[in-house]
């Protein structure tokens, strides 16, 4: 099974159900698979060899679903980037991956113009929107999608991909100031897909409403989940406008909605959203950060009959644990146990497993584990290592005493496993409690954010001698940015000036909140 298959598949079974509703209008999965048909072959045709990376840079719309899907049918990588990244950045992604494609759309042009002109390995720029309206200022090798869909015929294209294939290229924050490219195959997509939406139980008959963007991962699957079972998917460009999603959860009938911490915040701050029914509301899924306790106990009051899923994931693996719905009240600060097709264990730093509420490193196996980083070998080998497990235990449970001092009967075996740099300890029950992470990425808004990254920021600043930046405990956001800092003697800089160039360098997840 590929991830493209998804799509191609649900058109057989669903070809006139309408598969995605966007700002654009309703569109059935015939409708989608026909576009995403165009992309593949407009791709071939200008020489997209396998396993060639195509940069998606676009808002949440019909044009980015049909051009991730297109750029696998073709044979491609996909690399979904944040639409709110600056020139530097992408020019950066660009660059690091090799894209032979950037697909956007032209309300991102100047952006683009700025990128592509340190992007040597470039050959095609694909653009969304009326081109009529920029024929001047279009770089030469671009062209324009509108034209593309009513060029090309919409047959699938042969392909020779198998699912140890790389799919896509998920860019997430590191340590060292620069993103890391998560490389994920076929199957780690698939498998995760298939295990989250067993234990959602999703089927044909969900409507699922997605606010986050696609190039955060959680945002992107809602769109595979529902592809995968020939559901509906709605598709917002975000959570601005809060009234406008209750409508629209209430005139579509929605029953599956994701959300973060800052999204469960807002609308609980809503004064009137109890006096509407939310009945066909299935279920809320939670991830990123935890919810407050708080947040569970309001939003079970406002949407009674939705099973709330808290869950555990990180872009290496994509989801590693959700909490049964009818574990809430009981373990409302746990992460519950592996989902189906995964397994954990906690290790100290020998990596030996340790006992019930003993704090230590939650490692993960399982076919949904990244291939390794991007053209980054030593951090890779940092991650996926070797663990000797004993053969025969049940890594859903605690290991024994005498298991945890390494006094196992039945043998090792070697595997490697990812070893997820956060630390959890898990109970007498097997239930897994998140306690603190090992490195010092920030997670705020439900996005990874780097300190350095930001740093380097701070110090192209004419003025600013010193700069640190931490992540605070925040009700709302998970962990709110803070940065410190220090001045040079006679230099007046007010902190409008210094978020001002932040907003104009990085995206809005990365701005400080907190300046001092």
């Amino acid at each position: 099974m590929l991830v493209n298959n998804f799509l191609e598949e649900s058109t057989k079974k669903y070809s006139e159900k309408i598969a995605l509703i966007v700002s654009e209008g309703r569109f059935t999965y015939r409708e989608v698979d026909e576009m995403a048909n165009k992309v593949s072959q407009a791709l071939l045709a200008e020489g997209l060899e396998k396993g060639d990376r195509a940069v998606i840079f676009m808002d949440n719309s019909v044009d980015a679903v049909v051009s991730l899907f297109g750029v696998l049918k073709a044979g491609g990588v996909f690399v979904m980037v944040n639409p709110t990244t600056k020139a530097e950045k992408l020019t950066y992604l660009l660059n690091n991956c090799r894209a032979s494609a950037l697909i956007s759309s032209l309300g991102k042009l100047p952006v683009i113009k700025e990128a592509c002109k340190g992007a040597t390995s470039l050959r095609r720029i694909y653009l969304g929107g009326d081109k009529i309206a920029y024929q001047e200022a279009l770089p030469k090798k671009t062209l324009s999608l509108m034209e593309l869909f009513s060029c090309n015929h919409g047959h699938p294209p042969s392909s020779s991909i198998i699912d140890m294939d790389l799919a896509s290229i998920i860019y997430t924050s590191g340590s060292t100031g620069h993103p890391k490219g998560v490389m994920m195959s076929h199957l780690n997509m698939v498998s995760a897909a298939n295990s989250i939406t067993q234990y959602l139980e999703n089927s044909s008959d969900d409507i699922i409403l997605n606010v986050l963007p696609l190039s955060f991962d959680y945002g992107l699957y809602q769109v595979l989940m529902g592809f995968k079972m020939g559901a509906t998917v709605i598709l917002e460009r975000a959570f601005l406008y809060p009234y406008r999603v209750i409508d629209i959860m209430m005139k579509e009938k929605v029953t599956g909605f994701p959300i973060v911490p800052v999204i469960s915040a807002i609308l609980l701050q809503m004064e009137d959203i109890k006096r509407h029914n939310f009945d066909h509301l299935r279920y809320i899924t939670n991830t990123a950060a935890a919810l407050p306790v708080s947040h569970i106990q309001k939003l079970r009051a406002v949407f009674p009959k939705a099973r709330i899923y808290s869950m555990y994931g990180l872009t290496e693996c994509k989801r590693v644990s959700y909490l049964p719905p009818d574990q809430i009240d009981i373990r409302p600060n746990s992460v519950g146990k592996a989902m189906p097709n995964v397994e954990i264990h906690i290790v100290d730093e020998t990596g030996n497993p340790v006992g019930p509420g003993v704090i230590g490193e939650l490692i993960v196996n399982g076919p949904n584990v990244m291939k390794g980083y991007w053209e980054m070998p030593e951090e890779t080998a940092k991650r996926l290592r070797p663990f000797l497990k004993p053969v025969h235990q049940l890594t859903t449970s605690p290991p024994s005493e005498k298991e945890s001092k390494g006094g196992f009967d039945q043998g090792f075996s070697g595997e490697t496993a990812l070893y997820t740099g956060d630390l959890f300890k898990m109970d007498e029950d097997g239930y897994l409690y998140f306690a603190a992470r090992k490195d010092d990425i920030i997670k705020s808004r439900g996005e990874k954010v780097s300190p350095r990254e930001i740093e380097n920021i701070l110090y192209e600043i004419d003025g600013i001698v010193e700069a640190a930046v931490i992540g605070v405990p925040d009700p709302v956001l998970g962990e709110a940015i803070k940065a410190l800092i220090v001045l040079k003697d006679g230099v007046n800089l007010s902190e409008k000036d210094i978020l001002r160039y932040c907003s104009q360098h990085v995206e809005d997840f990365m701005v400080p909140t907190h300046l001092e």
